[in-house]
């Protein structure tokens, strides 16, 4: 499903230093996003062993249906594998939000990048265990009339292939690409075609609560105090999970009274039949979830229209206007205005159950300020965890270096400039340390 080459020679840059492969620097602090139809239907296996079982699924109006087959040599894309599509949704978004015209759908990164971005170890194990991921993503396939268009319906693997470039003398990797299917890049780009999601995601262990997570996230996000409640039965046929109803609806239930879903409180009803029904809500900051999600921002559009903070007149998103410190404090003033808006969508006065954290809204206002106003140079603190990390580096030709990469390609600017040239330092660090003289 792979294939590996040795990486392209070094090639020598004007300022005689190395044409650094520093693709998406910024990915540690990039918002993470999810796509919205493969979080409401049965998509992925929910167990780690291998399954090889279609999965076959129906709306209840039958208007909706996805079949999922498997490889007998890889098995068929567990949810731990969809975190890498998580983290692809997140490039596409954030690329959209910086104003590049023609977002990819073939993306260049760096595993180690990646790994990191979806929490999991760096060590050879991870990078191993990421392969398999890879070409189970490639191997399994899908047919669904979701989004089918003129078509009957649409057939398709999560990637088209995987590319990974290794550095022959050490054998360490220089990156990867990564080729998205059409339909899932379509889906991301669309209006509206993704939600945000806490960190905390990729905290939880389970199958079922991850999956679980993902069902709240798209129905009870925005759906207010009340939440969004879903009889058992329907909520067994969305997972696609195998093994018999009851079993599935016993260890929902104890999910339910465990109730440690992060960002979400689950709770028990019965309906009207007898059965059970579960009721998610949101609450914010519950079990390692962020504050605020964005939901006003997600509803407002997908990819393209994906924007940290509104912008004035005739300044594009990426990109340095001539006075880019008032741009700062400006995109920073209507940083708060905006969560203030989505905390009370509706406007007029918040009631003593919506009373805003003014502390926390001026702490992101100062951190979006800060974050504009340092771009473009090393601040001290940048300066010296990189002399005790990194030693031995003339630092101003590095940045200068990392300056001269970022220029190149306005969609290259990162979110947080700072934390974007630490990882330029290290990585370069981490390659080349050995030729400093001990």
């Amino acid at each position: 499903m792979s294939r590996i080459r040795p990486a392209p020679a070094v090639r020598p840059v004007a300022s005689g230093g190395e044409q650094f492969e520093m693709f998406l620097p910024y990915v540690a602090d990039m918002p993470l996003r999810d796509q919205r139809e493969m979080m409401e239907r049965p998509f992925f296996s929910l167990a780690k062993s291998k399954r090889v079982k279609p999965i076959d699924y129906t709306s209840p109006d039958g208007k909706l249906w996805v079949h999922v087959s498997a490889s007998p040599d890889y098995g068929m894309a567990t949810i731990w594998d969809a975190d890498i599509l998580i983290y692809c949704a997140s490039v596409l978004a954030d690329m959209g939000r910086r104003g590049v015209n023609d977002v990819p759908r073939k993306l260049h990164l760096m595993p180690y990048d990646l790994l990191r971005a979806i929490g999991r170890p760096t060590t050879g194990r991870a990078y191993e265990l990421l392969g398999q991921a890879l070409d189970r993503l490639v191997a399994t396939t899908i047919k669904t009339n979701i989004r089918a268009e003129n078509r009957r319906e649409a057939t398709f693997s999560w990637l088209d292939g995987w590319t990974q470039l290794v550095d022959e003398k050490t054998e360490r990797s220089r990156g990867m690409t990564i080729e998205l299917s059409n339909w899932f890049w379509e889906g991301v780009m669309m209006q509206g075609g993704v939600l945000s999601i806490d960190r905390a995601y990729f905290d939880i262990t389970g199958g079922r609560e991850r999956w679980l997570y993902k069902v709240a996230r798209k129905h009870a996000g925005g759906a207010g105090e009340a939440g969004f409640a879903i009889s058992m039965p329907v909520l067994f046929e969305k997972s696609g999970a195998e093994g018999e109803y009851r079993r599935f609806k016993f260890e929902i239930l104890k999910l339910a009274d465990k109730d440690a879903l992060p960002g979400y409180g689950l709770s028990v009803e019965t309906a009207k039949g007898g059965e059970p029904m579960l009721r998610m809500r949101r609450i914010d900051g519950k079990d390692g979830a962020e504050g605020v999600l964005r939901q006003a921002q997600d509803e407002r559009g997908g990819a393209r229209k994906v924007s940290a903070s509104p912008l004035p007149v005739g300044v594009s998103p990426g990109k340095h206007s001539q006075g880019e410190f008032s741009e700062a404090k400006f995109s920073a003033s209507n940083e708060a205005t905006t969560a203030l808006r989505e905390i009370r969508p509706s406007g007029g006065f918040a009631t003593a159950a919506e009373t805003v954290d003014a502390s926390a809204l001026i702490r992101r206002a100062v951190a979006g300020l800060s974050d504009s106003a340092t771009r473009g140079f090393m601040a001290d603190d940048t300066i010296q965890h990189l002399r005790e990390t990194c030693p031995g580096w003339d630092l101003h030709a590095l940045h200068a270096e990392f300056e001269r990469w970022v220029n190149a390609d306005p969609a290259r600017l990162p979110a947080n400039w700072q934390k974007a040239f630490i990882g330029f330092v290290k990585r370069h660090h981490e390659k080349n340390g050995h030729t400093l003289r001990r």
